[in-house]
């Protein structure tokens, strides 16, 4: 079995939701399955901890998910045109990966939600790109031969999924963002699949 590693952090249940989606596009291409995993909060007072397990929702992730997984879809919130901080906390723990080499040659793609439609998605995307490079992944975006792309007036961009939760973030995912979450998914299982021995 070919598995996707989709992993997230979610404050308000977007990008998990649109996480869920992009599992399902995974799942639809035979022989691969979604591992989903998140991360956990940063706080600012230094000695709180979390649980190693959380109370619900998907598990943390460990740095072990990374070196097995055959591909990488990777989803954040925008903060200020940028991955939260928790996703980048995690991301910067990951040294042991990178000196690993597990990742190098292997697809990744990204993914996330805004509260307005010009709030940071393709900076947010391209943000949580770069680590990426720096582990060797190969990334996949959306092309414009997904149809959906070039006709959406909410969430969706060539360089990864996205959805527009709207300034009370109570939008849910349009059938647009749902079918482009989906085709992200496939996209990468597709690739993944393609280049495992």
């Amino acid at each position: 079995m070919t598995e996707i590693l989709v992993l997230y952090y979610s404050q308000s249940g977007h990008v998990r939701d649109m996480a869920d989606h992009i599992a399902r596009g995974v799942e639809s291409v035979e022989g691969c399955s979604a591992i989903l995993r998140t991360v956990p909060a940063v706080s600012s007072v230094c000695e709180a901890t979390e649980d190693a397990i959380p109370a619900q929702g998907h598990l943390y992730a460990s740095p072990d998910d990374l070196k097995q997984c055959a591909g990488l879809i990777l989803g954040s919130p925008t903060r200020f045109g940028n991955m939260a901080a928790p996703l980048k906390y995690f991301i910067d723990q990951t040294s042991d990966v990178w000196l690993s080499g597990s990742l190098i040659g292997k697809p990744a793609a990204v993914f996330t939600s805004t509260g307005s439609l010009h709030g940071g998605q393709e900076s947010t995307l391209l943000s949580m790109m770069l680590p990426l490079m720096h582990h060797g992944m190969l990334l996949i975006g959306l092309p414009y031969s997904e149809q959906t792309l070039m006709m959406t007036t909410d969430g969706g961009t060539p360089y990864g999924a996205s959805h527009l939760a709207g300034s009370n973030n109570d939008r849910p995912l349009s059938s647009d963002e749902m079918a482009l979450c989906r085709c992200l998914g496939q996209r990468v299982a597709t690739t993944a699949k393609k280049l495992t021995p």
